[in-house]
């Protein structure tokens, strides 16, 4: 039996939804497949967004075996692929809306990148492209980019990478996994 106090915690902790985010897998180009680590990652996750340069559909099957799976191509995407992604993908989790796209051109700076995401109504641009992960915050949009669980850059530097975003009905909380 549940004591009070417990019972209250349950009733006043708000629902989270958690979303696992990749990008450039570029399986089989680059990698043979998925690292099982990002599996273990994502074990929970409610849905997966995938930031394109898939590089194989297979992938996306994989992803699904966990999550229904969000998915845009890249530019190293072959017409298979193409034909089936968009190049621009969005849901909507509680009333944020998450945007995807391979690249919004973010070798330019912010600039085209803040347009899209205003332009779109989204609250989190996830963006993938140059395999380096990161987090950015502009007033109250998030940029984000997992980086590449399979093909980091610069390979010298950078670790392999995912990310996670617990999402509730007050806000978002991003986090780079090192896998």
């Amino acid at each position: 039996m549940l004591s009070q106090e417990a019972l209250r915690q349950i009733r006043e902790t708000p629902p989270t939804k958690i979303v696992g985010v990749i990008s450039d897998t570029h399986v089989p180009a680059r990698a043979k497949e998925i690292p099982k680590r990002v599996f273990e990652i994502f074990e929970k996750v409610d849905y997966i967004v995938h930031a394109g340069d898939l590089v194989d559909l297979s992938v996306i099957d994989r992803l699904e075996q966990l999550a229904p799976v969000l998915a845009v191509y890249g530019n190293m995407d072959g017409p298979e692929i193409r034909g089936k992604l968009p190049k621009m993908n969005s849901a909507k989790i509680f009333d944020w809306k998450i945007g995807v796209m391979h690249d919004p051109g973010v070798l330019f700076g912010m600039g085209k990148m803040r347009e899209i995401a205003k332009q779109n109504g989204f609250n989190v641009l996830v963006y993938g492209h140059t395999h380096h992960s990161s987090i950015k915050w502009e007033g109250e949009i998030l940029f984000i980019n997992p980086g590449s669980p399979t093909n980091p850059l610069p390979p010298f530097a950078a670790k392999p990478t995912v990310a996670l975003l617990r999402v509730t009905k007050e806000k978002i909380v991003p986090e780079i996994v090192t896998l």
